[in-house]
């Protein structure tokens, strides 16, 4: 704790007090929002984990249906295959608050509906393989989109718990105990005014007594 360089006056005093309400108010505040961003926070992760080990696992999947297919297909064949595909994709970037903290919303837009559409190839010269390749990424692309999202709102939101402890430390560690000491110091301080003007009035009185009374 350190006392603040202010002057032992009522009006400082005054504005003391009410400094210390908001930086209480304000702990409190910065607090249930630390605590609620925990939160959110750990559904996320939770979510994060969830989601890597089923992309991790799809993207191994894909991996071996594609090795199986360029053991029997030639390369030629394949990089043909898979030259001009039918179905596109675009991501659309938005964003929500939570907290404050404004996290990433991808929603991606298919140019068709048609399921089929994720072939580029016609079947009778392809190993059924590529099919189990193409189908595995396409059944695991929104989850991948959904792990971007999460991991980056994971980031985002982990920097503003870190930003919002600080706040909350300095706050209860430094700011709150600062005007609390200044506020005992100053009170202390005009007590002990008003004390020693009690006592001057007290000694003048006694003198103008005495004084009154030597006149008569």
């Amino acid at each position: 704790m350190a006392r603040l360089n202010v002057n032992p006056t009522r009006m400082e005093l005054s504005k003391l007090k009410k400094k210390l309400v908001s930086a209480q108010r304000g702990h409190k505040l910065l607090k249930d929002k630390r605590d609620e961003l925990m939160r959110q926070f750990m559904i996320m992760i939770k979510e994060n984990r969830q989601l890597r080990t089923e992309v991790e696992a799809a993207i191994a999947e894909a991996d071996r249906y594609m090795a199986v297919a360029g053991s029997v297909m030639q390369r030629e064949a394949l990089e043909t295959a898979l030259m001009l595909p039918k179905q596109e994709v675009e991501l659309e970037v938005g964003e929500k608050n939570v907290m404050s903290v404004y996290i990433p919303v991808f929603s991606p837009k298919y140019r068709t509906a048609d399921s089929n559409d994720i072939y580029s190839y016609g079947t009778a010269f392809t190993s059924t393989d590529l099919d189990g390749a193409v189908s595995a990424l396409s059944d695991i692309f929104p989850k991948m989109i959904r792990l971007a999202e999460v991991e980056k709102a994971c980031q985002l939101m982990a920097d503003e718990i870190e930003k919002t402890r600080r706040r909350v430390n300095a706050l209860e560690h430094i700011m709150i105990p600062d005007y609390q000491e200044t506020i005992k110091f100053i009170t202390m301080k005009l007590s002990e005014n008003e004390r020693s003007t009690t006592t001057s009035l007290m000694k003048v009185k006694d003198m103008v007594l005495k004084q009154s009374h030597d006149f008569k």
